[in-house]
C-alpha cells in the first residue's frame, strides 16, 4: 500500500539533510524503534507494535539505497519479520526534502508491504497511524536533537570516515576503520523501546474495527482456560 505525508522541522534544509541521513542519531526518535547493531550500511534492529493485548515485535534491517544531496532526496529499504513467525514487513521509504521558510518541509512517500495480524487494517487506519507517528517522531527529533545549536551538535556526532574515504589532515590513516570493519556488527547501546499502541495511535478509526476483534480473542482464551479447568477437575474426579 502507497503511505503519503508529510512533517515540517525548525531548521534550513542543508541543516535537516544531515540531521536526517544520520540514522544512529534519529532512530530513537521514532516510536517503537530500537536500533540494535549496525554492519556496513545496514542498520539492524526491531520494531514493536501492540493492540489491545496482541503484541508483535519485529526484527529487520534497514539501508539507505539512494541519497541525492543536489535534490535533498533519499530512499531507504526496509524489511523484518515477527520475532515469531506470525507475519513480514517491508517498506521502501522515499524523503524528499525542501526548503519553507528557516524550516524544512519534509514529504515522505512509503511503499509498505505487511503480512499478518497487522496487515487486518487496511489503507486508511495505516494511513493515520503512520500520520500520527510522523508526527510524534518530528515532535521527538525536534526536542531531542535539533534544539540548541544544530550546527554544533551536527559537528559532534559526525560519523566517523569509512574505510573507502581517505582521511583528512590529523585523522591518520585509514587502518584503524579497516580494522574496525572486520570485527563484525557494532552493537548500539539504546534503551528498549516501549510498544506502538496502534489503538491509541489511530484513536476511534481502528478502535471500531479492533474492539470486536479483541473481545473475540478474549472470549476465546477465556472459553480455552475454562475448556482446560473442566478437563482437571473431571481428570481428578475419574482419579
Amino acid at each position: 500500500m502507497k503511505i503519503e505525508d508529510q512533517f515540517r522541522v525548525d531548521v534550513p534544509v542543508d541543516e535537516a539533510w544531515k540531521v536526517l541521513l544520520d540514522v544512529e542519531r534519529i532512530a530513537p526518535c521514532m516510536p517503537g524503534a530500537q536500533l540494535q547493531e549496525v554492519e556496513g550500511d545496514e542498520y539492524r534492529g526491531i520494531v514493536k507494535v501492540k493492540v489491545g493485548p496482541i503484541t508483535a515485535q519485529y526484527k529487520g534491517v534497514a539501508k539507505i539505497v539512494e541519497a541525492d544531496e543536489s535534490t535533498h532526496k533519499v530512499v531507504l529499504h526496509a524489511e523484518g519479520r515477527d520475532t515469531r513467525g506470525q507475519g513480514t514487513a517491508s517498506a521502501t521509504v522515499t524523503a524528499t526534502l525542501t526548503p519553507d521558510g528557516d524550516g524544512t518541509i519534509v514529504a515522505i512517500d512509503t511503499d509498505l508491504n505487511v503480512t499478518g495480524k497487522v496487515a487486518q487494517f487496511g489503507r486508511g487506519v495505516m494511513a493515520d497511524v503512520s500520520s500520527k507517528l510522523l508526527g510524534q517522531f518530528a515532535q521527538n527529533l525536534e526536542r531531542d536533537v535539533l534544539r540548541g545549536d544544530s550546527t554544533s551538535a551536527l559537528s559532534e556526532t559526525a560519523p566517523a570516515p569509512s574505510a573507502a574515504t581517505d582521511a583528512g589532515p590529523g585523522m591518520g590513516t585509514t587502518a584503524a576503520p579497516a580494522t574496525a570493519a572486520t570485527t563484525g556488527p557494532r552493537k548500539i547501546d539504546s534503551p528498549e523501546a516501549e510498544h506502538i499502541d496502534l489503538l491509541d495511535s489511530a484513536g476511534g478509526a481502528v478502535a471500531k474495527r479492533v474492539i470486536p476483534i479483541v473481545i473475540a480473542v478474549v472470549a476465546l482464551l477465556t472459553l480455552r482456560s475454562l475448556r482446560k479447568r473442566r478437563k482437571r477437575k473431571r481428570a481428578g474426579d475419574q482419579a
